[in-house]
């Protein structure tokens, strides 16, 4: 009886986590780079009554290394990370942090003299949709495991070539493909989600920036930044619907979008605001605004309302807000605030974990700077973005994966 007993839990806990896995989502779930819609939001998160004076560590379990945010699917945590000369994806119980399973495979990587000092652990989010998670490694391996048992799925071969700077694109799933600028600086690339076989390419030179996909002008496309360009290419065909000319080759931030407007920024080249659009049958893309008082090279903004915000490279790491439809400067912080700045949005709020380990929760003024909490939140540098869920904040260090709460 007693084993019978057992047996329907087992089940019912596999049923539960299949028809998560599936797809059957919640508000809190984080399946994705920068959250559900990949502009920085916190999912179903709802601001106390009053901000307590410290967060409430629920547990901290050492996962290993790398920069992947951690995503959350139902009462599920995947961590992709690197544990000697393997990548590794791992699944934990996110009330506990006990680990369900983990699987892994051989990936030896020596980052070049500019990236060692961010280790050879994976840069680039993992991907959750239809039952699979979608990796993308540091050395330009692209990876689809079995999110409820963990079974590799497919993977392709590493590059021949490394590449110099490491892969950090964090990939986008839409109808059956696995998109993502694989990491030898090749073309925007399309795998069959279910056997990895490529099923287009478009642009070429690839760099650091994560895709995103929207609707514009009624087209479903994906929007990326190359060495060159900024692209819209079609999700059904891979052919490209337009290009945007962008010097953005020593890296920025992932296309940001405010309504159907397109922000991009990189290192030294200030921020451009332009739109896509189509008349008579063809696509063309237009300058909206431009300034070059603002920079942004790792850290990617967000858009509150007719708000950008973020951070700056300039100044030594400065905190700024600019109108998203005009590109007016509306206030620029104190200078020397962080290296990077994983920025998260939660309705009028803003979530700020600088890569010293600080989150900084602040209000989304047009105003001024207006930091309502600091927390400190791990023991070494974070550079991952957080994953805020309800009101659970997920952060990884270095090495290690931390649930916090606000109780």
């Amino acid at each position: 009886m007693r084993a019978q007993a057992s047996f329907f839990v087992v089940t019912a806990v596999l049923i539960g986590l299949a028809a998560t896995a599936a797809g059957q989502g919640s508000p809190q779930d984080y399946p994705q780079w920068r959250g559900q819609n990949r502009d920085g939001a916190a999912s179903a998160f709802t601001a106390p009554k009053s901000w307590p004076e410290t967060l409430t560590r629920k547990w901290k379990v050492n996962v290993g290394e790398g920069y992947a945010t951690p995503l959350v699917v139902g009462n599920t945590v995947y961590s992709f990370t690197r544990r000697d000369d393997d990548e590794v994806m791992a699944a934990l119980d996110a009330g506990t942090g006990k680990e369900r399973w983990h699987t892994s495979y051989a990936a030896p990587y020596t980052p070049g003299r500019p990236a060692a000092a961010h280790g050879a652990g994976p840069k680039a989010t993992p991907a959750c949709q239809d039952g699979k998670l979608f990796t993308l490694g540091i050395s330009g391996i692209v990876a689809a495991f079995d999110a409820v048992n963990g079974k590799l799925l497919w993977r392709t071969g590493a590059p021949v070539e490394h590449p110099f700077f490491s892969a950090a694109s964090s990939p986008v799933a839409e109808k059956g493909v696995v998109i993502v600028h694989p990491g030898n600086y090749g073309p925007l690339t399309a795998f069959d989600a279910n056997t990895g076989e490529i099923k287009w390419t478009a642009g070429d030179g690839g760099f650091f920036a994560s895709p995103v996909i929207a609707n514009l002008a009624g087209t479903r496309q994906l929007i990326s930044v190359t060495q060159k360009n900024v692209i819209g290419v079609s999700v059904a065909d891979g052919g490209v619907l337009w290009q945007y000319p962008w010097s953005g080759g020593a890296g920025g931030t992932m296309p940001i979008l405010s309504g159907e407007t397109v922000i991009v920024s990189g290192l030294n080249v200030g921020v451009a605001a332009f739109k896509p659009t189509r008349r008579d049958g063809k696509w063309m893309a237009e300058t909206v605004w431009e300034t070059k008082d603002v920079s942004m090279y790792l850290s990617n903004p967000v858009v509150i309302g007719d708000n950008l915000f973020g951070l700056s490279h300039r100044a030594s790491g400065q905190f700024f807000a600019l109108d998203a439809t005009t590109g007016k400067v509306l206030w620029l912080g104190q200078p020397r605030q962080a290296t990077n700045t994983a920025v998260v949005k939660a309705g009028d709020l803003l979530f700020l974990l600088n890569d010293d380990a600080e989150l900084i929760v602040a209000r989304s003024s047009r105003t001024g700077f207006e930091p309502l909490k600091r927390y400190t939140v791990a023991d070494s540098a974070t550079w991952a973005q957080p994953t805020i869920s309800g009101n659970r904040v997920f952060v990884k260090d270095v090495s290690s994966l931390t649930l916090w709460t606000l109780n």
